[in-house]
Order: structure tokens, then sequence, then C-alpha cells
């Protein structure tokens, strides 16, 4: 059937960060340019430069007093916001989710919505873990848990308003099942590996490169290098940044956030990636990768769908000082053959290319057997273009 001459609609929770759900949304405007982006607040200082000509169109929540600051306080309003995103004239809905973008309703029930869901909703689901994580205060801890219990109640209620479900990794398809009883496809997220190239040869330090949150875990690889005394750089920036400056040795070092070359960079010059933390995803090991160098991860959550050990990376069992140090003392010892071309092949799986050939694949096949089902599409006067 194709595309071509359908109105298509991108939804996504908010923009107001640089991480892997919004280059998803990149991919996703590449893929459908003419595509309006539905979103609930929006921070044009903080846009990926590939939105930048996007026809983006933020909720009322935009002009609320510090709302790009302050996104946090206002969750009990994102619902209402998703609720009243009433979504008419459009044939399909594409959400990009970690929270409440599968919650966009569509006006007729002959629009096909597929949601890319990054994970179900974290402070929800993993709500003792999360708050703990995020360091919260006694007060908070005890007026939230009313909030949640509302939050997951609605979660809950707009599960079914996809008619799809597309997982970024084999865990959170897992996670869909569990907490939506939905069943989903994996379709990796896209990693530009075009911005990454190997270097002739390895430096002489260890790599993190993350935003500094607390559940990130990287006091634990800190702890660890403290122990090993290894160069260790820790690239990125957050609001856990002076606990971890504190607590490390001399041999650890804090370069900040960095642009794009400068993050080639040091992904090409390192000896090893260190990815201590479980995530759903994780797009850092393979833009590692992408640069011929190994990662030493955790064996869990979306590293066991993007690390191939003794070819990308060697895994450790524990989250724990100790495990990663005896991680890195392997790896010192020869515990993978370091092979730079097979490593950046293994990366090229994952590349923004791949991700746009299957997910515009899967909607062209799912939206033909929705439309097959008795649906009908209207696609008269939009000039045989996509978007």
């Amino acid at each position: 059937m194709g595309l071509e001459g359908l109105r298509i609609a991108i939804v996504h929770d908010y923009l107001n960060q640089r991480g892997g759900a919004e280059r998803v949304v990149a991919a996703l405007h590449e893929l459908f340019p003419r595509a309006p982006i539905y979103t609930s607040i929006v921070d044009y200082d903080n846009l990926l430069p590939e939105l930048a000509g996007a026809d983006i169109r933020p909720s009322w929540m935009q002009r609320l007093p510090g709302v790009l600051r302050h996104f946090k306080k206002y969750v009990m309003l994102y619902p209402r916001v998703f609720d009243s995103l009433m979504l008419d004239g459009y044939d399909i809905i594409v959400s990009s989710s970690s929270a409440f973008g599968k919650g966009a309703t569509k006006a007729d029930p002959s629009t096909f919505h597929v949601c890319y869901c990054h994970t179900p909703m974290r402070f929800v689901w993993d709500y003792e873990s999360y708050v703990e994580r995020e360091g919260m205060g006694p007060l908070t801890r005890a007026v939230l848990p009313r909030f949640i219990e509302g939050l997951r109640r609605w979660d809950l209620a707009t599960k079914d308003r996809p008619d799809r479900y597309v997982a970024n990794s084999s865990k959170t398809r897992e996670r869909i099942a569990r907490f939506y009883g939905r069943h989903s496809t994996v379709i990796f997220p896209p990693v530009e590996t075009s911005k990454f190239t190997p270097s002739a040869g390895a430096g002489d330090y260890y790599l993190i490169v993350s935003r500094l949150n607390s559940y990130k875990s990287i006091d634990l690889a800190v702890e660890a290098f403290n122990t090993l005394g290894l160069p260790l750089k820790v690239v990125g920036d957050g609001p856990y940044a002076p606990a971890l400056r504190a607590m490390a040795a001399r041999n650890v070092e804090f370069p900040g956030p960095c642009g794009d070359d400068e993050l080639a960079r040091w992904y090409a010059g390192c000896r090893a990636l260190v990815f201590p933390g479980e995530e759903d995803f994780g797009i850092a090991p393979l833009e590692a990768n992408a640069a011929g160098r190994p990662v030493i991860a955790f064996r869990g959550g979306g590293a066991l769908d993007t690390v191939k050990e003794g070819v990308s990376g060697i895994f450790f069992d524990e989250r724990t000082p100790e495990s990663i140090a005896d991680a890195v003392r392997r790896f010192e010892e020869g515990a993978m053959d370091v092979d730079p071309a097979a490593i950046r092949a293994h990366a090229l799986r994952f590349d923004s290319r791949v991700f746009k050939e299957r997910f515009l694949g899967f909607i062209e096949e799912k939206f033909e057997e929705f439309a097959g089902g008795g649906r009908t599409r209207a696609a008269a006067g939009t000039g045989g273009r996509r978007g």
C-alpha cells in the first residue's frame, strides 16, 4: 500500500533535552518531514539541530511559569495534556513515549496509532528504585505515593490507545508485556555511526559518557577505578556531578559535557568504554563501538541486545565496584581480542539507516493490515508526499 499521500502526526512526551528518545524523534522527522510534532513543552535552546526546522506544536503547558526548568514539578499535568490532545484528520499517529506520549487520542477510530516505546513509565512501575536513585527527601517520599497511584491508573487506562507497540529493546518488550499485557516488536533506536571513526590506536584511559544522575551507577565505576588506579575520564554533566567529583581519586577526571566532534575524539582515544548502569537500551556502547572501541558493561538491560561478548565487549555480572574492577583487570589481561574493524562492523547493525528502513517497513506492513480490516483512509490533497 505504501504511505504516499497519507497525513501523519508525531507525538513526543517533552522536547527539553538531547537524549536517545529525542534522536528517535529526529529520525522520525527525517522519515516524515511534513508531519507536525505534538509535545507538552519544548526548550528551543536545547533542541537537536536536526529538529530546528520541524513543525513543533507545544501544548498550553509551554506558558506555565518556570516549566522548562521545573518540568518535573508539573508531573500531574502531563496526563491532562495528552488526554486533551485529540488528533483529528490524520491517517497515522506515531507516538514516541517513555511516559505520556502513548496517551495521545485519535479522534477517528480509522486512524492508525503506533507507539515507539522507550520504556513504560519508570517512576510509576519502578517507584521505590526511582525514588532511591533520585535522592528525594522525606517530605517528597511521604507525599508522592498518592500522586504515583493516580499516574499508574492513567497509564493503565491509556495502554490500549496505541494500535501497535514497538519496543526499543528486548527488556522494554518484556516490560510492555508485563505491565500493559500488550505484544510489541523490537526495533533498535538509531545510532549515528557516521559521526565516529576508529583511530590508529587506543589511548591509555577508560571512558564513561553519561548524564551524571544518581541512578546511572557511575559511583560504582568511580569506586572501582579509585581502587585500580587506572585513568578514567567521565564525560558529561548532571546533578550528581559534585558528589562524584568529591568521591573520586586523582586518577578519575571529569572533563564535563562536550560537543559531537570532541565526543568522537574521546571515544576513539579510549581503551574501552565502561557502562556501569542498567539501561532500557543505552546508546553510548554503540557509539564507542562505532569508533572501534570495546565496552565493559553490566550484563543486563539493553546491553544484552547491544554488546556481543568477546567481539564488541565483555560483561561483569554484579553491580558492585568489585565486579567492575575484576572485569577491567580481565580486560587488561587480554580477556578479548580487540579488533576495531569487527567492533565497528557490529555497531553498523544499529545504524540510523537500519532503524529508518525497519521502522518504515513496520509502519507500511501494519498500516496495511489495519486498513485491510475494513477501515478506510483518505489520502487526497497531500500531493503524494510522505508526512
